[in-house]
């Protein structure tokens, strides 16, 4: 399999996830602005959401691929068809009694959540209805993220990365054709959640059949408990909970502070957090859809040098493309946010404070996508728990950066102490695998990095001396005229940097990479 023909076919699946995504984050943000039942929605909305990324794709993700892919390897189709059964009946019994408590506590969630929020009773019980309707979306996404497993070790990638295409067209629908018919319109963002919940798991099915793999669920929750191979997946778990979670825990404690912060600093946070997650996405989350898998393998088999091979391949990649991108939302920050969002209800002071906590977000990009790269040679070697030691160190530190960073730069000190703090995890997965020779760096990293400074700080240069000749705020009223410069300005920074790494002998032949 060509990896790196594989990474483009992942991120551009992607990439249409983001740009949809973009599309509704403009849609959402032209209707409702950045308020107090913004806040509501994102409040509601990221409860379920964590729970997602806890228990079904990042937690049980980590846990399941590599134990899958051992079976596969091992013990083949039979027997991993067998595990998917009983995994996916404990997944769903599972996060149906979750469903139904969060259901119950919703007031208690998100009080603990967003305690700001009490001070506005009816946005508060907006928060509270929008919670339970959402709720049941970890029960979909449990048995999506459970789909996603199997596909890709099966290396049938194209589909889970499609998949989240079809939440941002419910968004879409719901913004253009719902909301006007409501007597409280941000409702139709939790109908939206739901609806575009059961269009992912939908999708899901036929890619299962074609494999053979469709996982078969049993009344009977206790089945999938009784079998050993659920039993090794719940106990990777459980640790793994907290090594994925710590930049969501974070998240969510910032959450808590904003809503104490100015009015719309939620939202502010939000909207800078949906244009951090497209280079994250674009590249840290394909790098390690692919990776871990991949890894799993190498390690199944046996073959040490593969695995730091590929290991070496993901982090040249990594800091060839995650620079770049850190340095293109700093500069062009206020231009993102206004090109973007600047429409409707959406101020100039919402672009202007959104943009804060992005160029805060750069500062730490290259950690957050870093993560996503190393974590997975812990995980492929069933090593949970250095990363959860890792990742509750973070925690604390990232805490503790709230509280130097936020007295002084606000809603902007959360983003930063996110990004340092996954800076600080990036170092020390690094350290880790490097102490254990799990990954020896190939030759020539010191002059690769030189070279990426150089064509950066040109690209950066660039792309500042352009924005700043440009009225991002005052062309408002010339949609199409303003996107257009800004799409002027990225592509005279794309072949800026990209030039500038050609002159210097880049070539991205260099970068392929057929996995064994």
């Amino acid at each position: 399999m060509n990896l790196l023909k594989t990474l483009a076919a992942i991120s551009s699946m992607t990439m249409l996830s983001r740009v949809t995504g973009l599309l509704r984050e403009t849609l959402f943000a032209r209707a409702f602005g950045a308020g107090a039942y913004t806040d509501a929605f994102i409040v509601a909305f990221r409860i379920p959401n964590l729970l997602r990324r806890l228990f079904a794709e990042g937690a049980f993700s980590q846990a399941f691929v590599p134990i899958l892919s051992e079976y596969k390897v091992q013990h083949g189709q039979e027997a991993s068809k067998t595990l998917a059964d009983h995994v996916a009946t404990t997944l769903v019994w599972a996060t149906l009694l979750v469903s139904a408590l969060g259901i119950l506590g919703a007031p208690l969630f998100v009080y603990l959540i967003a305690t700001g929020l009490s001070k506005q009773p009816d946005a508060f019980d907006a928060a509270v209805w929008m919670t339970r309707l959402m709720f049941p979306y970890i029960s979909f996404m449990s048995f999506v993220a459970l789909s996603g497993g199997i596909l890709n070790t099966w290396r049938q990638f194209k589909i889970p990365a499609f998949t989240p295409v079809l939440l941002n067209l419910s968004f879409i629908a719901a913004s253009l054709l719902l909301q006007s018919h409501l007597a409280q319109p941000i409702y139709a963002m939790a109908i939206a959640v739901f609806v575009g919940g059961l269009l992912q798991v939908g999708l899901q099915i036929p890619a299962l059949i074609k494999i053979g793999m469709l996982p078969r669920l049993s009344l009977n929750p206790a089945v999938g408990l009784r079998d050993p191979g659920v039993r090794r997946v719940l106990k990777k778990m459980g640790p793994a909970v907290f090594a994925v979670s710590a930049a969501q825990i974070s998240l969510m404690i910032n959450t808590s502070i904003a809503s104490r912060l100015a009015e719309g600093s939620i939202s502010w946070l939000s909207y800078a957090d949906r244009l951090m997650e497209f280079p994250t996405a674009l590249l840290g989350v394909a790098l390690g859809t692919i990776l871990l898998p991949s890894l799993s393998k190498a390690n199944a088999d046996g073959d040490p040098e593969e695995y730091s091979s590929l290991l070496d391949w993901g982090l040249r990649l990594t800091f060839l493309l995650a620079l770049p991108a850190a340095v293109g939302l700093a500069t062009l920050a206020v231009p993102l946010i206004a090109t973007l969002f600047h429409y409707g209800k959406f101020s100039a002071e919402a672009v202007t404070m959104s943009a804060q906590p992005l160029i805060a977000y750069s500062a730490g990009l290259i950690g957050i996508i870093l993560v996503k790269t190393l974590a997975p040679a812990f995980y492929a070697k069933q090593d949970i728990r250095t990363p959860v030691k890792i990742a509750l160190g973070v925690l604390l530190a990232t805490q503790l950066m709230n509280l130097l960073f936020v007295p002084y730069i606000a809603v902007a000190g959360l983003a930063l102490s996110i990004g340092l703090g996954a800076c600080l995890n990036a170092t020390f997965l690094y350290r880790g695998l490097r102490k254990r020779g799990v990954y020896t760096p190939k030759p020539g990293w010191a002059l690769f990095t030189g070279k990426l400074l150089l064509a950066c700080g040109a690209m950066g240069a660039s792309g500042w001396f352009c924005a700043a000749r440009i009225d991002w705020l005052g062309m408002q009223s010339h949609a199409l005229l303003r996107a257009g410069a800004l799409l002027l300005v990225v592509c005279l920074c794309g072949l800026v940097y990209f030039g500038a790494l050609f002159a210097m002998g880049f070539r991205f032949r260099d970068f392929r990479r057929v996995a064994r």
